[in-house]
């Protein structure tokens, strides 16, 4: 991780900076201390006690020394945006995010371990969002420990937006709103849910907002923001409203316009670990939502006219 010291912390001793402001944990910033190149300011290793000045350029190295256990495997994979603390992906469908029982060497972390040994670049899998095998888009991965830990900071305290694509079945009403309510699983599955009642076993509050971008009589197409991360979060709630996913075989049925749920992630908003700006990353619709919408007869926008 890099960054330029403005003036508002010139003065500040360094370890403040750390704790306070960049939010580095005590076992983190012992890790730091040990490591040779672990706190290095313009070029020459410093040590906690150093004075910041403006415009000093300060490097934090906490390196992924350690070997991973997935495989490397050539899968091209589209890169949206990458920096040395983030990287974000455009995971295509019929892609798992992680590696699993069947899904050893066709996952995402496949394909971005493989792209790193071919940089020559240790690497560690390190995701902040997942999605499901079949949804596509936007993929959030931290490259180190400590942009790691304060992405994952940001996503407890609801400060990662995730923006999602779902083309229905059927019509919302209302055309703009949200669904809440309490999820739980289904007694005859580990990987099914239901919405439940609040007092339920296992019961958890759920939250999604949406808004109708285009529509004709049998389908709509939503921009949605699952404000809470439950499990098959959106599906659930959509198909809880009668308007279940397009080609969702879980909790709708199959289709002849896509073989797949028509879900797709096409932004997320979130703090750069590094200087806590908002960046925002897009990914385009893959060709099968598209030749979905257009089987349907509508159009893709994210914005109503």
């Amino acid at each position: 991780m890099k960054v330029t010291i403005e003036e508002k912390y010139d003065g500040m001793i360094l370890r403040s900076f750390l704790r306070s402001t960049l939010g580095i944990s005590s076992k983190m910033l012992t890790r730091l201390k040990n490591d040779e190149e672990g706190i290095v300011v313009n070029g020459t290793r410093v040590t906690v006690r150093y004075i910041l000045r403006t415009g000093d350029e300060l490097s934090l190295m906490d390196a992924d020394r350690e070997k991973g256990h997935v495989i490397p495997v050539k899968i091209p994979i589209e890169i949206l945006y990458e920096d040395d603390d983030v990287l974000l992906v455009n995971k295509p469908p019929d892609m798992p995010t992680h590696p699993s029982h069947g899904h050893l060497d066709d996952t995402l972390a496949n394909a971005l371990v493989y792209l790193y040994a071919e940089r020559g670049c240790p690497f560690v899998f390190r995701p902040i969002s997942r999605l499901d095998r079949n949804t596509s888009g936007v993929v959030l991965v931290a490259k180190n420990k400590i942009a790691s830990a304060k992405l994952h900071a940001a996503m407890r305290e609801r400060r990662i937006e995730k923006m999602y694509l779902a083309l229905l079945c059927g019509r919302l009403d209302p055309p703009d709103g949200r669904i809440e309510g309490y999820m739980c699983r289904t007694d005859m599955s580990i990987i099914t849910r239901r919405v439940c009642a609040e007092d339920e076993a296992g019961a958890m509050y759920a939250l999604t907002e949406y808004e109708s971008l285009s529509a004709c009589e049998r389908y709509t197409l939503v921009q949605t923001h699952p404000r809470t991360g439950r499990t098959h979060q959106l599906r659930v709630h959509f198909s809880s409203v009668g308007c279940p996913l397009l080609g969702d075989d879980l909790y709708g049925e199959g289709s002849e316009q896509i073989a797949r749920q028509a879900l797709h992630a096409y932004a997320v908003s979130f703090p750069h670990p590094a200087d806590g700006r908002v960046v925002t990353v897009t990914a385009p619709l893959p060709k099968d939502f598209s030749d979905a919408l257009r089987a349907v007869g509508l159009s893709h926008r994210t914005e109503r006219e």
